[in-house]
Formats: structure tokens, C-alpha cells, sequence
């Protein structure tokens, strides 16, 4: 461990409403494992609903397990530069000590039938950092990647605040993938949260013929046409349906994708995709939504995907911040110290007049 500290700074998760900023053992490397000192966290949507409960899910409820594993220390979005490393992680990984590193936000297991096929974002085991207790997240001091994590180096001429930006922009770039947007098509993006404002920027970069983004919120929309949107609506000033249907003869858009976790989001999307259009959904949602799914099928026979989490799209999201090809420095609109959770996490769950709220324990 050199000359890390025994202990150190991490704020833990025991319940809705029970997080606690403790003094708590510094992580230690085994094989192929690596020690971070963390240098920014930010709060994602998950986070806040599993923060107050809202996300029934997450602890337990419906048809579904508690997904969370407490006590564990939160947060997946994280940068941090290297200080430990175990046996066979220099040559695992090809990272040295103070190197700045991310690792990809879920740790495979690499056994089940989804992990041996290649697709190891859908891990039946599923542990993603922040959420399990079996693999601790960065909103702490220090922070270790476990030795079945996916790891890269990240230029430290990225700015910490940016950096903490690769992780979520990983997300919106599968999102857009899975969209397979094509020259021409009128694209609609419903939420300018993070994930949606990096789908903006992404989407633009496939040069479709209509990029139109819809919010609530007057400073997400500004920021949306800063990133490339061509049209942004309010759907509580103006009938966002109707708008994209007059502006494509009536036939409504090619691609519409989800990013906001609102059930009256996806009902809007049925509503405004033409025939044999493109559904993409990627949002965590608080309540189930019902639909009437004779539109999916009988009436407009959509393409219906899904989108989870950032699969080989990190090589990608880091090239693209350092390059500058996606402007991720206007959607953090605040950093807190570690001390400060309680705020950070009230102003990222408020989203009165913030977009991405990110933790720095150097601050505290």
C-alpha cells in the first residue's frame, strides 16, 4: 500500500435516506486488482432515486430482487489516478502508478452465458460499482477495481469535472447506437438530463436530418441547441406530437428515444413515431408504465430496443471528451466536497437549475 493511509473518507449506503459519511479501511489490491485515488464522482438519476427510494426496484418490490447490496459506498461515474496496484495488474491492464484510470461501471462475472457470448453488460451475476457491496463505488477517498473489472487509461488533459463524464456519456453513445440513426432521420430525444444532452451531442455527430429535443426545463433546451439540436419543445407549453408530426408531413419521427423516466414520455413517443419508426428506451423509472401495445405492433410495427449501461463505448466516450468532439463541460453545473453529499445529492435530485452535480473528495 506505500504510503496510503489506513483509513479514509467514504460516504456509505445502509437504506433510503440512510447514507452516512464514515471513516472506513482504505482499500487494498489483490491480483489483478487496482487502487484509485479518487479524483471526481458524479450523481446520476439511479443514484438520487435510490438515495430517497423512489425506484422500487432498487430495494426490493414488484417482480424484481433488491438490486442494491448495503451497506456499500455509492457511486459508479468516477475518475481517479492510480496508486495501487496488486500482482498482475500492470501487466493485466498496461496501467502504471499515477496513471489516471476509469473502469467500466459493471464487473462481469465472466462465467455466465451472457459474459461467455460477449455480451457482458447483461451479466446474470450484474454487480455494478456503487450499488453492490461486493464492489464498492467512488464517492470515497480511495476506491478499488476488482480484478474482474474492464479498465483503461484516461488523458489527464481531460479536467476532473469532464472526466467524471466518460462514464455517462458511455451510456448515451450505446443509446444512440442502438438507435442506428440514419442520414435524414428526424431524430427526437425526450429528456436533456446528462444522458440525454450526450445523446444530442452524439446523435449530431450521425448527421441526421432533424434533431429535435424535448424538456421541461428552459436551460436544458438552451444547452440541447448548444450541443446540436435543431428544434427543442416544451411539451407543457406547446403539443409536442402534433409540432413533429407537422414537421414530417404527418407521418411523425424516425427515431424516438427515452431518456427522461417519466411513463408520460413513453405514451408521447408511441404517439409521435411514424410507422416502423424506432423506439430506443434508456431510463430507470420510478413507477411501471402502462401502454397500449396494438401501436407497437399491430398499428405501427416499431423496432423496439432497449439500452443498458455503455458496452465498448468507454474507448469511445473518452476520445471524444479529450478531442472535444462532445463538449461535456457546460452539463456539470456543480461540484461539492465529499462533506457536502446531503447538498450535492438534493441539488442533483431537485434539477431546478442543475444538469450534472459531480463530488470531489480533494475539495473537502
Amino acid at each position: 500500500m506505500g504510503d496510503l493511509p489506513k483509513t479514509m473518507k467514504a460516504l456509505v449506503c445502509y437504506a433510503p435516506h440512510d447514507y452516512r459519511l464514515e471513516e472506513v479501511e482504505t482499500p487494498a489490491p489483490g491480483p489483478d486488482e487496482v487502487v484509485i485515488k479518487v479524483e471526481a464522482c458524479g450523481i446520476c438519476a439511479g443514484d438520487v432515486k435510490a438515495y430517497k427510494g423512489t425506484a422500487e426496484s432498487f430495494w426490493g418490490g414488484g417482480i424484481n430482487p433488491p438490486w442494491i447490496k448495503a451497506p456499500v459506498i455509492p457511486g459508479h461515474e468516477f475518475i481517479g489516478t492510480v496508486v495501487a496496484l496488486g500482482p498482475g495488474a500492470r501487466e493485466k491492464y498496461g496501467l502504471e502508478i499515477g496513471d489516471r484510470a476509469i473502469s467500466e461501471q459493471i464487473v462481469p462475472c465472466w462465467r455466465c452465458r451472457y459474459c461467455k457470448s460477449g455480451h457482458y453488460w447483461m451479466c446474470e451475476v450484474h454487480n455494478i460499482y456503487g450499488f453492490q457491496k461486493e464492489v464498492h463505488g467512488g464517492m470515497a477517498e480511495y476506491m478499488k477495481f476488482t480484478k474482474d473489472a474492464i479498465n483503461y487509461k484516461v488523458p489527464k488533459t481531460i479536467p476532473a469535472r469532464e472526466a467524471a463524464m466518460i462514464e455517462p456519456l458511455s451510456c448515451s453513445i450505446h443509446a444512440v447506437e442502438r438507435a442506428d440513426i440514419q442520414l435524414g432521420d428526424v431524430v427526437v430525444i425526450s429528456g436533456a438530463g446528462p444522458l440525454g444532452l450526450g445523446m444530442v451531442a452524439v446523435s449530431k455527430l450521425r448527421t441526421p436530418g432533424k434533431l429535435i429535443v424535448l424538456d421541461l426545463k428552459p436551460n436544458r433546451l438552451e444547452l440541447a441547441k448548444k450541443l446540436g439540436a435543431d428544434i427543442v419543445i416544451n411539451p407543457e407549453e406547446d403539443d409536442a406530437v402534433a409540432m413533429v408530426k407537422d414537421l414530417t408531413g404527418g407521418y411523425g419521427c424516425d427515431v424516438y428515444i427515452e431518456a427522461t423516466g417519466h411513463t408520460s414520455s413513453v405514451i408521447q413517443g408511441l404517439q409521435m413515431i411514424r410507422k416502423l419508426g424506432t423506439f430506443v428506451e434508456f431510463s430507470v423509472f420510478s413507477e411501471p408504465t402502462t401502454v397500449d401495445w396494438s401501436i407497437i405492433g399491430d398499428r405501427k410495427e416499431l423496432n423496439l430496443f432497449g439500452a443498458h449501461l455503455g458496452p465498448y463505448c468507454y474507448p469511445k466516450a473518452i476520445e471524444y471528451i479529450a478531442s472535444g468532439a462532445v463538449p461535456v463541460g457546460d452539463i456539470v453545473t456543480h461540484v461539492f466536497p465529499l462533506e457536502q453529499y446531503r447538498e450535492a445529492f438534493e441539488k442533483m435530485g431537485s434539477g431546478e437549475d442543475s444538469i450534472k452535480v459531480v463530488i470531489m473528495p480533494s475539495l473537502s
